[in-house]
């Protein structure tokens, strides 16, 4: 289980990373114009939403199992300070993991939504590029964060 942990917390993290530095500048520097660019991009960013939504899901599953294993103490049983640093470990894994999701969601239903208003009506699109990419960024280290921590 630990392998397939870190397989695919180093799939949602090398998906992050090869769309976000290397696919989409390489579409806009190679396309010219950011109408051309701008809806390709938003396509993939799409996908990799429901993509890393999927990878999430599985890791807490995976998660789960392994906090499982773990077993919580009883009520009056004395706790193994590894066995609970090892539980504290995962939930803190897990954690990283649901904060990823719920920014991918958080891009996929409110940011990109503004991104497509504000080009449609002129509001303020570069404010809303912004806030995409800093949601983008913040599930790259989360998911950077759960490799790191999955792979020791």
């Amino acid at each position: 289980m630990q392998r397939l942990a870190v397989f695919v917390a180093a799939l949602w993290w090398g998906g992050l990373s090869g769309l976000s530095f290397v696919a989409v500048p390489t579409l806009f520097a190679s396309l010219g114009s950011p109408a051309v660019a701008g809806p390709v991009a938003a396509k993939l960013f799409s996908l990799q939403c429901w993509a890393g939504l999927l990878l999430g899901l599985a890791l807490l599953l995976i998660l789960r199992r392994q906090r499982s294993m773990g077993q919580f103490p009883l009520a009056g049983e004395t706790v193994d300070p590894q066995r609970l640093e090892a539980m504290q470990r995962v939930l803190t894994t897990m954690g990283f993991v649901l904060a990823a999701m719920l920014l991918a969601l958080l891009q996929e239903f409110g940011v990109a939504q503004k991104i497509v208003s504000a080009r449609a009506t002129g509001g303020n699109l570069r404010l809303w590029h912004s806030v995409g990419s800093v949601m983008v960024l913040g599930q790259w280290l989360c998911a950077g964060a759960v490799l790191w921590r999955v792979s020791k």
